[in-house]
């Protein structure tokens, strides 16, 4: 894939099927999950706020919501933004039971739950 502005339709359709596979969550409970204080209690943020990844499933929400003809390049940057973390976290599995981990719960907040 091109990393520049030059996105060609293959590296569009790519990055959307990748997408489609990285992100393994139901919008609706994608959703549900981003509302329990657990997906709140992980991530990044900037002076206490939301955090990065919590930011981010909000608007994973919207991106599985939306029609594929009707997403953006901004949208498509953001894809592939998900895909690189959830490719990237996965490598990182801890040892032992994942049920109850923080790695676990900031992946669940980009879209992936390693349980489903």
């Amino acid at each position: 894939m091109s990393g520049g502005g030059g996105k060609t339709d293959t590296d569009r359709a790519d990055t959307v099927k990748e997408f489609g596979e990285a992100v393994n969550m139901t919008p609706g409970a994608l959703k549900k999950w981003l509302d329990t204080d657990d997906s709140k209690s992980v991530g990044q943020s900037d002076g206490g706020g939301e955090s990065v990844g919590h930011a981010s499933g909000r608007r994973i929400v919207r991106l599985l919501e939306k029609k594929k003809a009707d997403l953006t390049d901004a949208d498509v940057t953001h894809m592939r933004k998900v895909v690189g973390y959830v490719h990237r976290h996965l490598e990182q599995r801890p040892s032992g039971d994942v049920t109850d981990t923080p790695w676990r719960y900031s992946l669940m907040n980009w879209g992936h739950d390693p349980k489903a």
